[in-house]
């Protein structure tokens, strides 16, 4: 009877586990929409034409008084949009994990996020101003939403199941980037034949993207459950956010193997965020190739994304999630290599070097995130993933940097794109260095069979 009993829970237990684990890939089915229709294709070109509406004869916009070349202002929303959110994230991860509520801080950055890119349908004629107001929330709310859904990794996963878990939250991901991409696309090609301006066309698909959100965030927020906080006794609830990052730094450093992947991590980031922000740049620029083949791409890339984050899950089961990644990094720098040598105008070799990147992209990033759950000390979930978010969103700048400077420089795109292989070539020297296992156990961890 009291075996019996043991196993009736042991089942019980994994089917609650199971069904929660389905409820937490919908976030990234729900928010990766965002990522992909709003920022990667629609949002920066058209709110750039909507400050060029609204320049003086100079070209300048005045936001808050501060003159604002027009063709620069969606970046400029973009980077105080990661300001706001390397501010917000350590205290908002604190406060996860001291109340152990994570759910409710989830679904208000969730909805937040939704309701900003949902209003992104008014943007029109000069209003520019409103459109990187509605760019700098939704983009912040974000990054806030996925550390908060990041954190939940190891609390819902054992340590065997993380690196597949992780790998399909990846793929539900690009899945549903790419099927809503495809009704975007029909939409915005076609949008005389659906009666449609193509301002229209844009508008509705930018806030498309954030009814996408905010519908399918209901379902991760029904099946994920909060935890009892690990932490005991008072704390300050009202910290700013950088008070409370240099203390998330400060606990972080009697764990320096974890710094130690982190800083490999920000490095092979770095250069993997910059592929994807300036492929469409060298695309075009270097290869003259069209904005419809460019789209294509992009689309493609979410596709084999899919394959690609569910293959490398399957392979980090056999070789371990470390030498996975280590591969997938030898593999980004073979496909920069390649791409130096594109011929221009021949869309066919692009559309194969898109295929590279997608088959490495998820994957990479997927096992990434699972092997930093295990170095990440109990309790300390959502503080940690905070700091591990904001290498991902905040501190992807030298990369561009290093771009920029090698095409200033050179006059050459060819050199500025190969440039980048030396953030992988880095990043792979820091990974190899750390000893995970070590890592792993000194966290407070159960050490993985294969890691």
């Amino acid at each position: 009877m009291g075996t019996d009993t043991v196993r009736a829970g042991s089942a019980d237990e994994a089917a609650d586990r199971r069904r929660e684990q389905r409820g937490w890939y919908f976030y990234d089915w729900a928010c990766s929409v965002y990522s992909t229709s709003v920022l990667t294709v629609f949002l920066g070109p058209y709110l750039t034409s909507v400050a060029k509406n609204a320049a003086n004869p100079d070209g300048y916009v005045h936001p808050l008084g501060v003159p604002v070349r027009a063709g620069s202002f969606f970046a400029y929303s973009v980077s105080l949009s990661v300001i706001v959110a390397v501010l917000v994230m350590p205290l908002v991860g604190a406060a996860a994990d001291r109340s152990g509520r994570k759910k409710p801080l989830l679904a208000a950055a969730a909805y937040t996020g939704a309701t900003a890119t949902t209003g992104m349908f008014f943007l029109g004629g000069d209003r520019y101003l409103l459109g990187g107001i509605l760019l700098v929330v939704a983009n912040a709310a974000a990054a806030v939403g996925t550390m908060l859904y990041n954190s939940y990794l190891p609390q819902i996963a054992p340590p065997e199941e993380r690196d597949a878990v992780s790998s399909k939250g990846w793929a539900f991901g690009y899945a549903a980037g790419a099927l809503v991409l495809v009704a975007n696309l029909v939409l915005y090609t076609g949008h005389d034949s659906f009666g449609l301006s193509e301002s229209a066309a844009v508008r509705i698909c930018l806030a498309s993207a954030g009814l996408w959100w905010g519908a399918f965030a209901l379902i991760p927020l029904r099946r994920l459950r909060d935890r009892r906080s690990l932490e005991e006794g008072p704390k300050e609830a009202t910290a700013h956010g950088f008070r409370q990052l240099a203390a998330t730094v400060r606990g972080m450093r009697r764990h320096p193997l974890t710094l130690a992947f982190l800083l490999a991590y920000l490095v092979y980031n770095d250069g993997i965020q910059t592929v994807i922000s300036q492929a469409s740049i060298y695309g075009s620029e270097e290869l003259g190739l069209g904005q419809s083949t460019l789209i294509a791409a992009v689309l493609l890339v979410q596709v084999l994304a899919v394959a690609g984050a569910l293959a490398l899950g399957r392979i980090a089961r056999v070789y371990g999630a470390k030498r996975t990644i280590l591969g997938s990094l030898v593999a980004w720098a073979v496909i920069l290599g390649a791409g130096y040598f594109l011929p221009a105008g021949a869309p066919v070799w692009f559309f194969v070097l898109a295929s590279g990147i997608g088959l490495v992209l998820g994957g990479s990033q997927a096992l990434s995130r699972s092997l930093f759950s295990h170095l990440v000390p109990p309790g300390k979930e959502a503080e940690y993933f905070s700091a591990y978010e904001m290498s991902d969103r905040g501190m992807s700048w030298l990369g561009p940097l290093l771009f920029g400077i090698t095409y200033q420089v050179t006059g050459s795109y060819r050199d500025a794109i190969i440039s980048l292989v030396a953030f992988f070539v880095i990043g792979f020297a820091l990974l190899a260095r750390v000893p995970v296992r070590r890592a792993i156990s000194d966290a407070g961890n159960p050490v993985p069979e294969r890691i």
